[in-house]
């Protein structure tokens, strides 16, 4: 099967788990014996095409306009990159020709709707995240609206749609008006075998980071739930008084949690390290008690799959995709989001009964390498692009160009 990804990210462009997920994919798939072009922005230093482990990369110069996402250019900053794609992919296509065109979230849907429509091959689109999903239904600017109908817009002209969690099959369908039927559900992976980390290095993590220890890892935006984590720690302090937390990460809502922790008073039991190397993170990760996945908003929990397969104990939030991988009582343990009391009792819980927490720890490590590996979700990503073959045959009387019916309008143009 020849494959064509439109990926806003890739290796060494990487914003978030979107750009390691595609790549990982498309590398298996290269392995299973694919013909794999992935279409992405261009970066310093890397050649503008490439072969790497069987996947030919592809990456193109952002077209006009030339707006600084920091000014409020994002949307335009996207049609520029939406542009640039397009016209990098119609290059390829002209001595190659895919089975199917997959593009990742809306950041790309513009191009990878031209492609299929342009050469008539099937389109399937993932979906990562949802704008709704991330400000808990309130579209309250231009931009958030810009963002949910693209969304819309896009999953309706798909001829199939892949999720990564039941949870977000649900939100999807009722956002976009989609069949459930319509919707594949295919979870993020992982490869066990390259997350591993040496006694020596996690000790050494142990003992510069101190004990009892309790770490987070990701982005630092509100949706993430850290401040949940803040809130808990003069609770949980009045249990465990020396425990230690680190928070390993950057984003917009840093200085708002490193001001939240001196609030709380809890500064000093807190350290920030801002973003750091992998094999440091992996490590720090492998030497924690208790790894906290506290998401107020989460389609999958990646980074809770990270930390099971290096071996911490997991506490997460019960919302979205988290709930689905973490099975409380038997892999790890379970909190209302945005609970701090709740929070603080389940990490006295784990850091009270090591012998149990290394229990579910081992449990949740087999569970990983037995239901996320690459090949198991690229075999699966396979039948869905069987399914959009099949889709698209069904409706292949439409016209080249084909709008979705109806139109998503603004609120004020209601």
């Amino acid at each position: 099967m020849r494959v064509l990804h439109l990926s806003w990210e890739y290796p060494p462009v990487l914003y978030g788990g979107l750009g390691r997920h595609v790549h990982a994919l498309a590398e298996t798939q290269a392995a299973a014996g694919h013909e794999v072009v992935v279409v992405t922005q261009s970066a310093p230093g890397a050649p503008t095409e490439s072969l790497v482990n069987g996947v030919r990369i592809v990456r193109v110069a952002h077209d006009a306009p030339f707006l600084p996402e920091a000014q409020g250019g994002f949307i335009a900053w996207c049609f520029g990159l939406n542009t640039a794609l397009a016209r990098g992919a119609m290059a390829v296509l002209r001595g190659w020709r895919p089975d199917v065109v997959h593009g990742h979230d809306w950041l790309v849907a513009q191009a990878a709707v031209i492609v299929h429509e342009a050469f008539d091959v099937p389109f399937v689109v993932t979906v990562h995240a949802t704008e709704a999903g991330r400000h808990h239904g309130d579209l309250a600017t231009d931009q958030s609206w810009a963002i949910h109908s693209t969304e819309w817009w896009v999953t309706g002209l798909a001829d199939r749609v892949i999720v990564c969690s039941d949870y977000m099959r649900g939100q999807v369908a009722h956002l976009f008006d989609l069949a459930a039927s319509a919707v594949s559900v295919i979870p993020n992976g992982i490869d066990p075998a390259s997350w591993r980390v040496s006694s020596r290095r996690r000790d050494q993590a142990k003992a510069e980071h101190g004990s009892p220890l309790v770490v987070f890892a990701g982005r630092l935006e509100r949706e993430k739930g850290v401040q949940t984590l803040l809130d808990a720690l003069p609770i949980l302090r009045r249990t465990v008084p020396g425990v230690r937390v680190v928070v390993m990460g950057v984003g917009g809502a840093e200085a708002w949690l490193r001001e939240r922790a001196r609030d709380r008073g809890v500064s000093a039991s807190v350290r920030f390290t801002g973003w750091v190397p992998e094999a440091d993170l992996r490590a720090t990760v492998a030497a924690a008690d208790a790894a906290v996945v506290p998401s107020l908003y989460e389609p999958f929990g990646f980074v809770a799959l990270e930390a099971m397969v290096l071996g911490a104990p997991v506490v997460v939030a019960r919302t979205g995709g988290l709930a689905e991988i973490v099975d409380a009582g038997r892999t790890g343990w379970c909190f209302e989001p945005g609970d701090p009391q709740a929070l603080a009792d389940e990490l006295a819980a784990v850091l009270a009964n090591r012998a149990e927490a290394q229990r579910r720890a081992r449990a949740a490590r087999r569970e990983v390498r037995e239901r996320y590996g690459w090949p198991a979700i690229a075999a699966q990503t396979d039948r869905a692009y069987a399914a959009a073959s099949v889709a698209m045959a069904a409706t292949h009387a439409r016209p080249a160009y084909a709008p979705r019916a109806g139109n998503l309008l603004h609120p004020d143009a209601r």
